[in-house]
């Protein structure tokens, strides 16, 4: 309910002008929950607004409010162990696990049986009674909650559980040495609680039946030739300083991943090649020595090595007497890992420029392959697109690509978009697409290395930060790779589309929960990846590409929130952008500026009025053009809509006569109607 507008009119007088002075100040509220002071900017160019009272109550526009963080944020900002400036604290902890992982694969059965170590390391400042892990093969399980039509394969078959040595029965915790599994969360009640910085030792014989497009089509295996194991193993869910354990049943959407050391095994029969996340610590067991020359080969090469040909494929790998090989990967500060199998696939290989990554000061390099079957022709090019792809986005987050390689993997048959993992990706065939489609994909998922898999969103809660995030990251580089058009547009059209139609749902909307469907995607994807853009228009080029690299550094290997975003953001562009978050991010209000009216004089000066038909406060370029071609550009600034104002009067000098004025020229600016935005002399 509204406040209620004073009955006097003394006081009706000074409420009036209260109200005119909030404009400037109305961010300093929204954070200060969470200890954050107010860092306003730089003020625009000052136009001539007029400034006319408030006459109207209630206001004729809605006014941004803070966008409240949890209770959990709130807290974590009063223990230091994240800092109001967006940064982590000087107390920030974050939990660690160490794995060794055992794993057999039969093609011919499907199947995949296992043993899994974890050493789990309690960096929290409080015992845990109990322990979660998260089975997320149980999406296939008869009876399981989800989102989306799944194979029903049985999920994991549990054969053993230890903890510490000591054999864990199923039981129903709080019991004492228990585990229960509920969907796909396990709960374990330990012989004693974990103390803070002690170590558990968690120990599962595990094993199940590899669905054929498992996970919503992530993982699974495509005809007799492709495997591509992910989401294979228990793993711990996260326990960290914001929300604790979270516990959350996997349905279908997104993923929550904390960070350890894998040192994993692969056995699978001989002829079958398998490449994983980390580093392949035993080539010369598995592979023929002409492999082993290419792909050293192909590390230290600009231009494509061909690693296997059509012609390699019967011999691609090692032989055994017993005709199994077994492959070691390690990988080291990861948050999953994931392989494939092939004994089809053909694979190029060459270096990318990353950046400095050991602070040497010399650029270093990382491998990327693509493996691909010749029923899928356009991947012939898919080693030059990963290779601008992680060049790009190693430059342009500020942040070089941490691991050895980059593995791009085509699984028509198991997947149609693409997906990604640590130094792995899984991408349908894209026969039928056009010319630019596998490109924009494959650097769509190589992003997704920078966000989630470095900088560790919680995507169940937050799918916008990663998703969105690496649309526009993939923009960017779409701009690099194809130049002369505008590759931000088409996410912009989707999100005006859908705010016309008034089918979008608000970004901080769980991700298993938008409705309808295509909600999801557009405030995971389409919105997000526009208002980033919108930001950089607002702040300035140089500013936001601070901000965003400042925000990548701060946060790689971590876990942010949103406010940890959007506090960054303020704290380095030295803006107060408090209106900003709440008006796009928590609300789904849309931008509609309209040139209302021209006064034009005789001698060339002009009273322009701009009218606000949107709810969501923006800055509003008016750029105003003579007869004799100059150009006046003008702003109305955010602070008069924030005011509750929907018109401002902009003041042109005498001069030749006024022939046009557009509001919100920029192309960034999401405006729903442009059909109100121009003015011409003479139009009707």
């Amino acid at each position: 309910m509204r406040p209620r507008m004073p009955a006097s009119r003394s006081a009706r007088t000074r409420w009036r002008r209260a109200r005119a002075r909030t404009g400037a100040a109305f961010g300093a509220a929204i954070l200060t929950a969470c200890g954050g002071t107010a860092a306003p900017g730089p003020a625009p160019p000052a136009p001539a607004v007029d400034a006319a009272p408030l006459a109207d109550w209630p206001p004729p526009r809605p006014i941004p409010t803070p966008l409240a963080a949890p209770a959990g944020y709130v807290e974590a900002i009063r223990r230091g162990t994240r800092a109001p400036s967006g940064a982590p604290g000087d107390a920030y902890w974050q939990q660690w696990t160490d794995h060794a992982i055992e794993v057999r694969i039969d093609p011919e059965t499907k199947r995949l049986d296992a043993t899994v170590r974890m050493e789990y390391r309690n960096a929290s400042p409080v015992p845990l009674p109990s322990l979660v892990l998260e089975l997320t093969q149980n999406a296939h399980a008869g009876g399981a909650r989800r989102l989306e039509v799944l194979e029903v394969t049985g999920g994991v078959d549990l054969a053993r559980v230890t903890v510490d040595g000591r054999e864990i029965a199923p039981g129903t915790p709080p019991a004492e040495a228990a585990y229960q599994v509920d969907g796909t969360v396990m709960t374990v009640r330990p012989p004693r609680p974990l103390a803070p910085g002690a170590t558990a030792l968690i120990e599962i014989d595990y094993g199940f039946t590899i669905p054929q497009a498992g996970v919503g089509g992530r993982m699974g295996w495509s005809g007799d030739d492709l495997l591509f194991l992910a989401y294979w193993y228990p793993r711990m869910a996260v326990y960290d300083d914001v929300v604790g354990w979270a516990a959350d049943q996997y349905l279908g959407a997104e993923f929550y991943q904390g960070f350890g050391h894998f040192d994993y095994s692969v056995t699978i029969p001989e002829g079958w090649v398998v490449v994983g996340t980390g580093e392949l610590r035993n080539p010369e067991d598995v592979l023929p020595p002409h492999v082993q020359a290419r792909l050293e080969r192909a590390a230290a090469s600009d231009e494509v090595v061909r690693v296997l040909t059509a012609e390699d494929l019967g011999s691609a790998t090692a032989t055994s007497p017993d005709g199994w090989l077994t492959w070691h990967f390690r990988a080291d500060s990861v948050r999953d890992v994931a392989f494939s199998a092939t004994r089809a696939s053909l694979w190029d290989a060459a270096r990318a420029e990353v950046g400095d990554v050991d602070g040497d000061g010399a650029t270093d390099h990382a491998r990327v392959d693509a493996l691909w079957r010749e029923a899928a022709p356009r991947w012939s090019e898919v080693w030059r697109y990963a290779r601008h792809s992680l060049a790009f986005h190693s430059e342009y987050t500020g942040q070089p690509y941490p691991w050895p390689h980059m593995s791009v993997v085509e699984g028509a048959g198991i997947i149609g978009g693409g997906m990604e993992f640590p130094m792995m990706t899984i991408i349908g065939d894209y026969n039928q697409a056009g010319d630019t489609a596998l490109y924009n994909v494959t650097s769509h998922e190589l992003a997704h290395m920078w966000v989630p898999m470095l900088v560790a969103s919680d995507e169940r809660r937050y799918s916008w930060m990663d998703e969105g995030m690496t649309s526009f990251l993939e923009n960017q580089s779409r701009k690099d790779f194809y130049p002369g058009a505008d590759h931000d547009q088409p996410d912009r059209d989707d999100y005006i589309g859908a705010a016309r139609a008034g089918t979008e749902g608000p970004l901080m909307t769980r991700s298993d929960y938008h409705a309808p469907g295509s909600a999801f995607v557009i405030a995971s994807y389409r919105k997000p990846a526009t208002l980033l853009a919108l930001l950089r228009g607002v702040v300035g080029e140089e500013p936001f590409l601070r901000a965003y690299r400042e925000f990548h550094r701060r946060w790689r290997y971590r876990h942010p929130y949103p406010w940890d975003f959007f506090a960054t953001f303020e704290d380095v562009t030295g803006r107060d952008l408090r209106w900003f978050w709440p008006s796009f991010y928590g609300q789904t209000w849309s931008v509609d500026h309209a040139v209302d009216a021209v006064a034009a004089a005789p001698d060339g000066s002009a009273e322009i009025t701009i009218r606000d038909l949107g709810d969501a406060p923006l800055p509003t370029p008016v750029r105003v053009t003579r007869t004799d071609g100059t150009v006046v550009d003008l702003e109305v600034p955010v602070e008069r809509w924030l005011r509750g104002y929907r018109t401002a009067t902009l003041r042109v000098e005498a001069g030749p006569p006024v022939t046009r004025v557009e509001a919100s020229p920029a192309a960034a600016w999401p405006d729903v109607d442009r059909t109100n935005n121009v003015w011409e002399a003479g139009a009707r």
